[in-house]
């Protein structure tokens, strides 16, 4: 299951362009003797949109001091074969998702007219297209670009912390140098460092076909009405959705329309349902104030998402021991994943609701399966639902077959709750957990990921949950849809636990749990936009606002926050 690493660290000896001229006479407090050895130092360079680059100071030094410093990306006065191929990369960075402009793209023209200009004239390091600045500004965009490109901008390292970052991105500086310097082909390169997986490619596809709808969108927003508008009734605007149903593909082009072009009917109400299903609606085929809203979103907003979810993508780790789990919030389902990465097994879950009990985004590893669990209540849960709801009602945890124990499990107390008792669980002496049972919290399978959230998947007795669009009522873990089925794949490399097995352990009223031969990898994934296998788009509610958030980040502009382990995340820390 291990893929080679993306950045190969490849010995080298590769000799570059000829070096600047300043002899060591000519070094300066810095301790350089060339004029690109004392901009490289600064980790700033006023030429480029993001002067600063503090987090690749080190990395642009490694790359040059091999050489003495020597130019790498221009020969005989001219940018190389390599660096004008960036260069037209750097100007489609669109089509990858990226910004252009974060690459300079828009700068590049005018720095080579420049550089060609200068070949056999001053020989001046002033001004944009000095050699030593252009070379350096060159570095520092390929960098950049191939960080980002990788590991995404904003937080590189948040899901690969289990995983070993260190051995996916060994060395930057040698990749450029053994890799890129001398490349028959820059772009065959580069496409060996983006994500693996076959959503992500469908994401970059899908998002030139938006941007394109986007440029030539021509069709104005529908009308509100005073009130939903039903099937089969009279719609003044009935063309203008045909119009948008068409252009996002939900009405066929060959559909026939009712007659009454003012008629709300027929393949109308089939294409707003099948809208209606890929944006996370109740598919009712009414024109309500949420689907005319969805309907209205501008085809730019649409890019955007598609774009933040490539940004997401690129926070997942490339490699894994074994096919991981993972969990889209925003959609909640969850898949299991095979060798290849396709999907093995679907399923929908609940997550955290939206307002102070929302599901971290994060990777953990998977190590046991528990039948029968017994739920610890958090004590953030003891403190702020629980004891409140004693002091009305003294026998509330014997009705909901909750027990008070002390900090070692030992049990206090299985019936009514005295005013001592009460102040010994206000002020978190004792405890209190729910014995297993159908009608315990956590159901009747819970599945461990160790994390310093304590957040786990788990079983539910409140199934009717599982038929609501919008699926956000935890306190913060993830429950799961079907959780028999999940035990069978996870428990799949050990025979003897069949799904025969797995039925009657989950019936057997005995708790136990079952270790793990291997960790299976756990990702909390977070993206509102997703492609199927099918080629249909779908776009989800951003229900905790983290697209906003990663939209001021990324707004920023360089040096990026690196989030490298979960605790470093912004945001509360939910519990089930």
């Amino acid at each position: 299951m291990r893929r080679p690493l993306l950045f190969p660290a490849i010995a080298f000896s590769v000799v570059l362009a000829t070096p600047l001229g300043l002899d060591s006479a000519q070094a300066d407090a810095s301790g350089c003797a060339s004029e690109l050895c004392r901009l490289a130092s600064t980790g700033r360079l006023e030429d480029l949109r993001w002067p600063d680059f503090p987090d690749y100071q080190k990395r642009v030094q490694s790359f040059y001091e091999s050489t003495g410093y020597a130019l790498a990306w221009i020969e005989h006065g001219e940018a190389t074969p390599a660096a004008k191929s960036m260069i037209e990369v750097f100007k489609e960075a669109e089509s990858k998702g990226l910004n252009p402009e974060d690459y300079d793209g828009s700068r590049w023209a005018d720095r080579v007219t420049a550089l060609t200009a200068r070949k056999g004239g001053d020989k001046s390091e002033s001004g944009v297209a000095g050699p030593a600045r252009f070379d350096l500004a060159l570095t520092v965009c390929v960098m950049r670009y191939i960080s980002d490109l990788h590991f995404g901008k904003a937080n590189p390292g948040l899901l690969h912390n289990t995983y070993d970052l260190d051995r996916e991105m060994p060395d930057l500086a040698a990749f450029i140098r053994d890799r890129l310097l001398h490349a028959t082909s820059v772009n065959t390169v580069l496409d060996g460092i983006e994500p693996p997986y076959e959503g992500y490619r469908r994401t970059a596809a899908v998002l030139q076909k938006y941007r394109a709808m986007s440029q030539a969108d021509s069709i104005g927003p529908l009308p509100l009405t005073a009130k939903p508008v039903e099937p089969g009734k009279a719609y003044p605007a009935a063309m203008q959705l045909a119009g948008i149903l068409r252009q996002l593909g939900d009405l066929p082009a060959d559909a026939a329309l009712p007659a009454d072009s003012k008629l709300y009917a027929g393949p109308l109400v089939d294409a707003v349902k099948r809208f209606q299903s890929r944006h996370g609606l109740d598919t009712d085929g009414r024109l309500g104030k949420a689907t005319v809203a969805q309907l209205n979103t501008p085809l730019s907003q649409r890019v955007r998402q598609l774009q933040l979810t490539l940004e997401r993508w690129r926070w997942a780790p490339h490699n894994f021991p074994t096919p991981p789990v993972v969990v889209n919030i925003p959609e909640f389902e969850l898949r299991a994943l095979d060798r290849d990465y396709h999907t093995a097994l679907e399923m929908k879950v609940v997550v955290g609701k939206s307002f102070h009990h929302q599901t971290p985004v994060f990777s953990a590893e998977m190590n046991s399966v528990g039948f029968w669990p017994y739920w610890d209540v958090p004590l953030s849960i003891q403190r702020a639902e629980l004891v409140p709801k004693l002091v009305h009602d003294p026998s509330y945890l014997a009705k909901n077959n909750f027990e008070v124990v002390t900090v070692k499990r030992e049990v206090v107390s299985t019936g009514d709750v005295d005013d001592a008792l009460l102040a010994r669980l206000r002020s978190l002496e004792l405890r209190i957990r729910q014995v297993p049972g159908p009608k315990n919290s956590l159901g009747l399978i819970k599945f461990a990921f160790p994390n310093s959230y304590d957040v786990y998947m788990h079983d539910t007795p409140v199934t009717e949950l599982f038929t609501r669009t919008r699926r956000d009522f935890s306190h913060g873990c993830i429950r799961l849809e079907k959780p028999e089925r999940l035990a069978a794949w996870v428990l799949r490399d050990k025979p003897e636990w069949t799904p025969e097995r797995i039925h009657e352990a989950v019936h057997g009223g005995k708790t136990f749990e079952v270790k793990l031969d291997r960790p299976i990898p756990v990702l909390i994934v977070y993206a509102t936009a997703l492609v199927l296998a099918n080629g249909e788009v779908h776009f989800l509610e951003d229900i905790y606002g983290l697209d906003a958030q990663l939209e001021q980040i990324l707004a920023k502009g360089y040096p990026y926050p690196a989030w490298q382990t979960t605790s470093d995340v912004p945001g509360p820390r939910p519990r089930e």
